[in-house]
């Protein structure tokens, strides 16, 4: 099997759905673990360490899901592996992939997933801060850097680019 026949057999193994708070302690194990793990590629330890911190505030993630629509991809065994949110001006606030499903094709069609959502909500661009890791992935989806910033997380302050993708009406 080639690696996009895997990607689509793993896209089709997937189930995607809107995020519920019953699956806020799973999302956040996601989060603290992909960052520790993948973004330790282009980022210090210091640095993932604080911006894993970032997702432990108590409350925080009550208040992301006051704000934001979250869509999960959940596998055959019920796991999330992936998941994005937006804002409804259209600022993607996150995309994590569970740090063993990199690589599958999960990104991807979460995006498409969000985008979708976007378009229907009278959406026409999607904004969003993304980090030195992601920016390739999301560069191949049409997103061009607007900016290099130094965006606060806990208690540094770490390098990512501010990206923009128009939305193209179908």
């Amino acid at each position: 099997m080639n690696k996009n026949e895997q990607n689509d057999t793993s896209r089709n193994t997937l189930l995607f759905r809107p995020a519920t708070p019953t699956d806020i302690p799973e999302l956040k194990e996601l989060f603290r673990n992909t960052v520790l793990a993948v973004n330790i590629r282009d980022y210090t330890a210091e640095e993932v360490a604080d911006w894993a911190f970032c997702g432990n505030r108590p409350g925080r993630w009550e208040e992301l899901f006051a704000t934001l629509h979250f869509i999960v991809a959940v596998n055959t065994e019920d796991v999330i592996v992936g998941f994005t949110s937006i804002r409804s001006d259209g600022y993607l606030h996150s995309m994590f992939i569970h740090k063993d499903h990199q690589g599958k094709g999960i990104a991807t069609a979460l995006l498409q997933r969000i985008e979708s959502y976007a378009k229907e909500q009278g959406i026409c661009e999607i904004t969003s801060e993304v980090s030195k890791t992601a920016r390739p992935f999301f560069e191949r989806q049409g997103y061009t850097v607007e900016y290099e910033q130094q965006a606060l997380c806990y208690r540094l302050r770490l390098t990512n680019y501010w990206m923009k993708k128009t939305l193209k009406a179908e």
